[in-house]
């Protein structure tokens, strides 16, 4: 109890996330906003979503589909996400167990790794990556353990890969098409994965959230593809990618029965369910596969664009086949570190970056940025005038 006249405190404690601060993310946009800047740097399409999916869930609140929803999400849905992932992918998800309606792909990531990982467990993490995967595995008491892609292919290094694989390895966490990068795991690259984990107790996590941003007519290699694999991955997408509306936050995770049912047990104490018209909303906007079978060459068309004007730059075009993010070596411009290159590209020239070196756990220069091209051709093409005046 205080005495009298003392002045109250709040009680200090240790934090769980003693390294993480603001995300490298808000930082930029809220300097982009400040400095009026295009804001290439967070992911999200400056345009707007088809009016059908709207209309969709409007109908739904109205016929009353307001109240909480299964747990799992909704069975119309989660037998859509079944269907699409067999049509596509040749593996059938059972709805019912196998099936899970998340509040977006980095629900589901977390949701997965607390499920599995218990203190003291390692998880292997392919870096740069996106910046949930290390304070997810930290909040599971597990230990990341960082393989590094390098500049400018970021090939995946199979041999420090198997190196990397403990007795205390639980989970290996991939991410294809890849953020921040833009490359895409190949037939060869699963090929090698399933080599590495056979005979071993290692699970998967796979971040497939770009999975319709595939370019050149090459193939999404979706682990679900992929029968050694998938009885021992999660595979995790997001309709808020897919159909540009990354402010709904759904998304979902397919996983053999036996691993659903450990992540349900999760999932139902951190959200328990999902926004219910938007589930079914999206069960009937998923009726059409046009939208996302014609997503990859909706994006390659900005990326094209983007790629033809910044080839006119002093940039250096790293390669991008897939995501909706662009990467470029800047050392021809300036020798400044990567996080004061996109201050001052931000401030002084009024294009938001993202510095890659934000995505490693520890400082790794290699003088890159990467700007994100899903934008109206008018936000590209200011964006491109100012960056030639560079």
């Amino acid at each position: 109890m205080n005495a009298p006249h003392e002045t109250p405190t709040t009680p200090t404690f240790a934090s769980r996330l003693p390294n993480v601060g603001t995300t490298i993310f808000t930082v930029m946009s809220a300097l982009a906003a400040e400095k009026r800047a295009v804001n290439l740097g967070q992911g999200f399409p400056d345009f707007d979503c088809d009016p059908r999916i709207v209309d969709a869930v409007a109908k739904a609140m109205r016929d009353g589909h307001n109240q909480y929803p299964p747990m799992a999400g909704i069975a119309p849905l989660r037998q859509a996400i079944s269907d699409k992932v067999a049509n596509l992918y040749g593996r059938r998800y059972d709805a019912n167990t196998e099936v899970t309606v998340t509040a977006g792909a980095t629900q589901a990531l977390l949701t997965a790794i607390l499920a599995t990982v218990h203190p003291g467990d390692e998880v292997i993490v392919l870096e740069p990556n996106y910046d949930s995967y290390v304070p997810s595995i930290e909040l599971a008491g597990g230990k990341p353990v960082f393989v590094t892609l390098e500049a400018p292919d970021y090939a995946i290094p199979f041999d420090k890969l198997a190196a990397a694989i403990t007795p205390r390895t639980r989970l290996i966490l991939i991410n294809t098409p890849h953020n921040p990068t833009g490359t895409v795991w190949r037939a060869g690259d699963m090929k090698q994965l399933e080599d590495i984990v056979r005979g071993t107790n290692v699970l998967i996590l796979s971040d497939e959230v770009y999975e319709h941003m595939v370019y050149d007519g090459a193939p999404h290699e979706s682990i679900a593809r992929y029968p050694e694999l998938a009885q021992r991955s999660f595979v995790v997408s997001s309709f808020g990618k897919t159909y540009h509306v990354t402010g709904w936050k759904i998304g979902y995770v397919c996983a053999p029965a036996a691993l659903t049912a450990e992540f349900r047990k999760v999932h139902q104490f951190n959200v328990f369910t999902v926004n219910t018209p938007m589930q079914f909303g999206l069960a009937d906007y998923l009726r059409d596969p046009a939208p996302y079978l014609d997503l990859p060459a909706f994006y390659q068309k900005k990326r094209d664009f983007f790629r033809e004007g910044l080839a006119k730059t002093r940039f250096k075009l790293l390669p991008c086949t897939g995501t909706y993010f662009q990467c470029v070596d800047y050392s021809a411009v300036s020798d400044m570190t990567e996080a004061d290159f996109s201050t001052w590209l931000t401030s002084e020239i009024g294009v938001a970056a993202i510095p890659v070196s934000a995505f490693y756990h520890e400082a790794h220069e290699s003088g890159v940025v990467r700007f994100c091209f899903a934008k109206q051709e008018s936000t590209l093409a200011t964006a491109l005038e100012r960056l030639a005046r560079l």
